[in-house]
């Protein structure tokens, strides 16, 4: 077979290279001539795959390494016979890493607890679940709400109006247009008028969720509100002013761990091979390299808080992100290769998951506060 992938997915070779030959081909500029004589195409987010990609082509299958499918026409893939697979679920625990990095930087900003905040989540979805029974069972007070889920599958659920009262609110839905329930611009101005003029908004998940022109005059009117941003509208342009007035600002890589990027890679080679009926080979654990930290050791004497926010940053550091790419666009002459340069080049980081937490056996509030957080904690 005749692969066409997209440049920055990881393992291909070792994925796929019993399938056929592989081009790869940068996502964000991918056409129709660069797969017309491919049978099977793996892209991520920034290619659109629709009929004026796929039209006249042979690509028999799709599959992408992503959670979101917002970037796939799947009725055009269904009518035309086209298999498919995505990648649910990939890089949710990284996702709740950077949350939970910015959250750290929110109550030390703030001088208080994590169990003094207040968190809303909008979409529970793999990664809000996940955050939800993260943040739950760290004992913070958590409110949720999603119209196409079911309490008894995600837990108790509210309204967006509730939501929108809590200190943090944070995003994690696709980006959808039509229906019953866009989610184009579901943040825009009347909704932050709605939250505390001190609240944290953390969007991780489309830029175009928030309308980034009225978050933008938000800041500006009111000093003492907190944005997170992990992904922009327009991206991979942005608006640079907004980017200044964000408290942490960060280059579409919230769900960029090694781990999540790699699984996204697996499952999508694991549709492939249900698709053509082959046998699956390979487990990604034969890939995964040892993380540049692995292990955090406390005393019994350590603060509760210290320990959750040396731990969680020793597993993944939201300002290091944050300085980086102010840095990049500040010097930017260029904003789209800026921002795709910044991904392509991203860093090795590995899921909380893999970091080892050190306690002391008596220090039984600390192991389990680290242990509600998602660390491999070892007591000692």
């Amino acid at each position: 077979m005749r692969i066409v992938a997209d440049e920055n997915i990881p393992l291909i070779d070792q994925f796929f290279g019993d399938f056929g030959d592989i081009i790869r081909v940068p996502g964000r500029t991918m056409t129709a001539a660069d797969v017309a004589d491919a049978d099977l195409l793996l892209v991520r987010s920034v290619t659109q795959v629709n009929e004026a990609l796929l039209s006249g082509s042979k690509v028999k299958f799709v599959g992408t390494a992503t959670i979101g499918t917002d970037h796939i026409d799947l009725d055009y893939l269904s009518e035309s016979g086209i298999g498919f697979a995505s990648a649910p679920g990939c890089n949710a625990q990284a996702v709740v890493d950077y949350v939970l990095s910015a959250l750290s930087v929110v109550v030390d900003s703030r001088g208080i607890d994590f169990r003094d905040l207040s968190v809303g989540i909008v979409g529970v979805g793999n990664v809000g679940l996940l955050l939800r029974q993260r943040l739950e069972q760290m004992g913070l007070t958590v409110l949720a709400c999603d119209p196409f889920k079911e309490e008894e599958d995600v837990g108790e659920l509210t309204t967006l109006d509730k939501v929108l009262g809590c200190d943090v609110v944070s995003l994690h839905t696709p980006m959808e247009k039509g229906g019953d329930h866009p989610t184009w611009h579901l943040i825009g101005e009347a909704q932050l008028q709605q939250m505390m003029t001190d609240a944290c908004l953390i969007n991780a998940c489309r830029g175009a969720v928030v309308d980034n022109d009225a978050l933008l005059k938000h800041l500006h009117d009111n000093p003492d509100f907190v944005a997170v941003l992990d992904v922009w509208e327009g991206e991979p342009e942005l608006n640079r002013e907004l980017l200044d007035f964000c408290a942490l600002a960060t280059p579409h890589i919230a769900g960029y761990s090694l781990d999540g990027k790699m699984r996204g890679t697996e499952l999508v080679y694991q549709g492939a091979c249900e698709f053509f009926g082959l046998p699956e080979r390979l487990k990604l654990g034969q890939f995964l390299p040892e993380p540049g930290i692995r292990r955090v050791d406390f005393s019994a004497e350590v603060p509760v808080h210290q320990a959750l926010r040396t731990a969680i940053r020793a597993s993944y550091e939201i300002r290091v992100d944050d300085g980086v790419m102010r840095s990049v666009i500040r010097h930017s002459q260029n904003l789209r290769e800026s921002f795709d340069r910044m991904r392509k080049d991203y860093p090795l980081r590995r899921d909380t998951i893999n970091l080892k937490v050190g306690v002391p056996a008596r220090a039984h509030d600390l192991q389990d506060a680290l242990e509600a957080a998602g660390f491999d904690v070892r007591s000692r």
